[in-house]
Order: C-alpha cells, then sequence, then structure tokens
C-alpha cells in the first residue's frame, strides 16, 4: 500500500492561490486553507519572498484592505533565498534580549495580544531583503510571529519617551500600574533609588 504523502501548508496556499488566479482572499480563507496553522501568513510571505509569487496586499494596492490578499500572475519573479546564519540567530536573540523589538513580547510566554498564542521569535530585517537589506546582524531584530505578520516591508523606527507617555496616559489605571509593576521589575535598582528620593 503506498504511503501518503502530506502537503504542507505552503504548498496547500501555492496551489490556492493559482486555482483563484484574480480572485482577492481573506485572511480565514487563506489560515482554513493552510490547516488552521497560525503561521499561515509567514507560508505566505516565503511564496512572496522564496518562490518569487507576486502575491499583493494593502502595501502593494490601496484598493486592497488589510488581510487581503491576490495573486493575479502565475508566473513567479526571480526569488532570492532567505537564510539568517544559527550564529546570527543566536546573536541577535541575545542582544534583544529574547523579547520583540517591537512589542516587548518575551519568549515563550504568552503573546500580550494573543493569550491563547505563547510567544514565537523569528529575525525580522530592518530594511526587507527584498528593498536590498543585508542578512548582517546590524539589519535584523527579534520580532514575535504576530508583529512578524504584519510587519512586511514596513520599517518601523522605536517610538519616543513623548510618544510612550501618551500611549500610557490613555491606558485604563490598572494597565498603568500593570506597566509600573513592570518597570520596577526591570528596573530595581533605579526603582529603589527612586523611592529615596
Amino acid at each position: 500500500m503506498p504511503s501518503k504523502r502530506k502537503i504542507g501548508a505552503r504548498t496547500k496556499l501555492r496551489d490556492h492561490f493559482l486555482a483563484n488566479l484574480g480572485k482577492i482572499m481573506g485572511s480565514e480563507e487563506l489560515r482554513t486553507v493552510a490547516g488552521g496553522i497560525t503561521e499561515w501568513a509567514r507560508r505566505v510571505r516565503e511564496l512572496r519572498n522564496e518562490e518569487g509569487f507576486q502575491i499583493l496586499t494593502n502595501n502593494d494596492r490601496s484598493d486592497l484592505k488589510p488581510g487581503q490578499y491576490l495573486l493575479e500572475n502565475p508566473k513567479p519573479k526571480p526569488a532570492f533565498e532567505r537564510a539568517v546564519s544559527k550564529e546570527t540567530r543566536a546573536y541577535v536573540l541575545d542582544r534583544n534580549g529574547y523579547t520583540c523589538q517591537m512589542c516587548g513580547a518575551v519568549a515563550g510566554e504568552p503573546h500580550p495580544f494573543d493569550q491563547n498564542r505563547k510567544t514565537r521569535l523569528h529575525m525580522g530585517h530592518i530594511v526587507d531583503k527584498s528593498m536590498g537589506g543585508a542578512d548582517e546582524p546590524s539589519n535584523i531584530r527579534a520580532i514575535c510571529s504576530v508583529c512578524n505578520e504584519g510587519a512586511a516591508n514596513l520599517t518601523l523606527d522605536r517610538p519616543s519617551a513623548r510618544k510612550l507617555k501618551i500611549q500610557v496616559r490613555r491606558a485604563s489605571g490598572a494597565d498603568q500600574l500593570e506597566l509600573l509593576d513592570w518597570l520596577v521589575t526591570k528596573y530595581p535598582k533605579q526603582a529603589r533609588k527612586l523611592a529615596k528620593d
């Protein structure tokens, strides 16, 4: 009896895009096609970046809404390999404190925006390879899968202290106290010094 070969999410997504050329598809449809896996968006990016399929999003066309995807041409363009060495990955994770540099989520802990999902960190290019960025540590940061799903080809600056204060002021009192507890835990020496003054 011949063994059944398991079809991966990337292959399922590729086949679905090719069978639905010109059709705008939403995230839920693609998640279902990929077998319900949480990393379906990463597989779509792999189809774009590693296989060269020109899958369009709202970053490419203003008439597409966030979470909508479209493949118009079945012929892929030449693509490049995306490979960060194990050494670079280890260095970047250590340098970034095993913390997402966009939202602050910590590897292995429940994600702050999705409590049903543990935080997984990936290597995110600051200047994307498609825009000429290199696989050098200075161009790579740790980024969680949730932020990575929405970060395609974006370069986000770290928020200034002023912007952070504005966001904190907008938060509820309970959230402000939770932030204070976190800051005291993260900076115990400074907190003790402030308490003495």
